[in-house]
């Protein structure tokens, strides 16, 4: 993967991919009923759509509430910065413009089924890593380096509920 060694400011990625024997908009349903997640995740508790949005558009928000064990509870509102059905799904946290965290979902037809990828970027806006990394400078990359090896975990869950889903 592209984070090891890295540090906050270098704003890494992860992605992980599975294949799923369903086509790509039955795996579309579920990937933009993004309240369907949190049952799919340990940190995610719950998802709901603001301002009367119902389904992911180019500009619509929703709020995430989330819980680790060594980060506490947060809640987090992201803003969909792409959403091409049935191939991409994208969102921003918190500030649009310069952002916690990216996110996207990617489908492509594959073999009779689809390929999904999920993807994440780490930064560049400030999260709540950044104040482990105040308190710790000289741990930085470790501390970047164990959240990236979580995130991957909780991607490649979420792939696997996402994929006995489609397939059921």
């Amino acid at each position: 993967m592209e984070w090891t060694g890295a540090r906050y400011a270098d704003m890494p990625t992860v992605e992980v991919r599975a294949w799923i024997d369903a086509p790509p908009g039955r795996v579309w349903d579920i990937v933009a009923d993004v309240t369907l997640m949190p049952a799919m995740s340990d940190e995610l508790q719950s998802v709901h759509w603001l301002d009367g949005a119902d389904r992911p558009a180019v500009g619509a928000r929703f709020v995430g509430r989330s819980r680790h064990q060594s980060l506490g509870e947060w809640e987090t509102t992201s803003h969909i910065i792409e959403c091409a059905d049935p191939r991409v799904l994208a969102w921003a946290v918190e500030d649009a413009s310069r952002p916690s965290a990216v996110w996207r979902f990617r489908l492509a037809p594959k073999d009779g089924g689809t390929e999904l990828s999920e993807w994440m970027q780490m930064g560049p806006g400030r999260s709540g890593l950044s104040f482990a990394i105040d308190a710790m400078p000289d741990k930085e990359q470790k501390i970047v380096f164990v959240r990236m090896r979580e995130f991957e975990r909780n991607m490649t869950a979420t792939l696997g509920h996402i994929k006995k889903l489609a397939e059921a």
